[in-house]
């Protein structure tokens, strides 16, 4: 079968029969396995190729998995590629939130159940995919209408003023009912009509900017 294009599964351990091992659990997912006997030959692999995650052991001599993570978490290229550690049963307790710590995103102990692994991978192989299928979908986008990600960009800009606008238009109503049913007078009904009216004004500037046209709505004369 062709796997070229198909997602990659970086599998660090110092010990081959550990990487042929892993290999063979995750042969039926629709990856390519590619094995690594360092840290230090993980971290060259993670600048030359793209990966949707990593399963790390954590005794390795010279460089172990605490430290390769250390690294992995501190370049821009390669901090947001989610970390499953990989431990014998012997480690010391400790050892999973020290994983955690540096960024692990989950922590199995050996040996663990095939499965739960080929499924944890296979999860963080979808969220890989959906990730570059909306940066495909972004960069057609782009050139197509090469205004289109400012625009969009405003117009959530937008809608987000308008909201807060709202809100506050809803906390000047509040404020107005709470006065008239305190009967404090017209002087606080007029003052609470006028934060209304500034605050609706506001409103019909953002949706003219975001529809092209202004809002219908006005507030109420106060009597």
């Amino acid at each position: 079968m062709d796997k070229s294009g198909l997602p990659k599964i970086l599998l660090v351990d110092d010990q081959e029969e550990n990487l042929v091992a892993l290999a063979a659990i995750l042969k039926t997912v629709d990856a390519v396995v590619v094995p690594a006997r360092s840290g230090e030959d993980a971290l060259r692999a993670l600048m030359i190729e793209d990966f949707a995650v990593i399963l790390l052991d954590v005794v390795m001599p010279d460089m172990d998995g605490f430290e390769t993570a250390y690294h992995i978490k501190r370049k821009d290229r390669t901090k947001d590629v989610p970390i499953i550690f990989l431990t014998a049963a012997r480690s010391e307790p400790d050892l999973a939130f020290r994983g955690y710590a540096v960024g692990a995103v989950d922590y199995l102990v050996k040996p663990f159940d095939p499965w739960v692994l080929r499924s944890k991978v296979e999860i963080f192989i979808e969220l890989h995919e959906q990730r570059r299928r909306a940066r495909e979908q972004s960069a057609i986008l782009s050139g197509l209408f090469p205004g289109a990600a400012a625009g969009l960009a405003r117009g959530a800009e937008l809608v987000s003023e308008i909201n807060d606008r709202l809100s506050a238009v809803e906390n000047a109503l509040n404020v107005l009912a709470d006065r008239m049913n305190d009967r404090l007078g017209d002087v606080a009904a007029k003052e609470a009509f006028g934060r209304l009216d500034r605050e609706l004004g506001a409103l019909r500037g953002a949706q003219e900017a975001l529809f092209g046209q202004p809002a219908d709505t006005s507030p109420a004369e106060a009597t």
